[in-house]
C-alpha cells in the first residue's frame, strides 16, 4: 500500500438510480477533475468509482483509495443519507478530522445535488454548496448556456478545494475507516435445470 496521499478529492455519491450518478460521471467528474488540476501546480488526482476496472475488488478499492485521498466531496442526495456505503465514507473521514484535529474547514467539502431539507443535522451542521440549479444528468447539458453558469459554479469550488487539499494533515496508514462488508450475493435469478 502506499505510504503518501494518492488522491487530491474522493467523490462520494449514492451510486444507484439514474439522475446523481449520471451527473457525477458525465458533468461534475470530469469538471472538477479539469478545474481542480488548473488550480494545482501539480496533477490533480480525484477518485471518482466509475474508473475502477471491470474485475476491481471494489470495496477493497474504495476503502483504499478512501483511506489514500485528502479530503472527501459527498454529492448529497435524499439517498445518499439512505445509504450505508455513502454514510460510512462521510463518518469515515468525519473520524479522521477528529482524529487529526483539523480546523473548522474540516476535509468534508458537502455539494447539494437536490432537496437539502430532508439531510440529517450532521449534514446541516456543515456548510454546504448547491448544485441543484445545474443538476441536469443529460449529456446536452454541456451544449446550453446554463452550463457556462455550471463551470463557473465549479470552478470557485475548485478553487475552495485547493484550501482544503492544502491543509489536509499528513498521511497516516491508520486513518480510520467504517466501512461495511459486502453483503452475500442476491438469489439468482437464472432457471433451474
Amino acid at each position: 500500500m502506499a505510504r503518501v496521499y494518492e488522491y487530491d478529492v474522493f467523490i462520494s455519491y449514492h451510486r444507484e438510480g439514474t439522475m446523481v450518478p449520471a451527473w457525477v460521471r458525465n458533468h461534475f467528474y470530469p469538471r472538477l477533475s479539469a478545474l481542480l488540476n488548473e488550480q494545482l501546480d501539480y496533477e490533480a488526482k480525484v477518485f471518482f468509482d466509475g474508473n475502477v476496472q471491470t474485475g476491481g475488488k471494489w470495496p477493497v478499492m474504495l476503502r483504499d483509495a478512501l483511506r489514500r485521498a485528502r479530503v472527501l466531496v459527498p454529492v448529497c442526495s435524499p439517498k445518499y443519507f439512505m445509504n450505508e456505503w455513502c454514510l460510512a465514507e462521510w463518518h469515515s473521514m468525519a473520524r479522521r478530522e477528529e482524529v487529526a484535529r483539523v480546523g473548522p474547514q474540516g476535509l468534508i467539502y458537502p455539494v447539494i445535488f437536490n432537496d437539502s431539507k430532508s439531510f440529517p443535522q450532521f449534514a446541516h451542521d456543515r456548510r454546504m454548496h448547491s448544485l441543484k440549479e445545474w443538476n441536469s444528468p443529460y449529456p446536452q447539458f454541456q451544449d446550453s448556456l446554463q452550463y457556462l453558469d455550471f463551470h463557473r459554479e465549479v470552478e470557485r469550488i475548485a478553487e475552495e478545494l485547493v484550501d482544503l487539499v492544502g491543509q489536509a494533515p499528513q498521511w497516516r496508514p491508520d486513518w480510520p475507516l467504517d466501512m461495511p462488508e459486502p453483503g452475500p450475493p442476491g438469489p439468482s435469478h437464472l432457471p433451474r435445470l
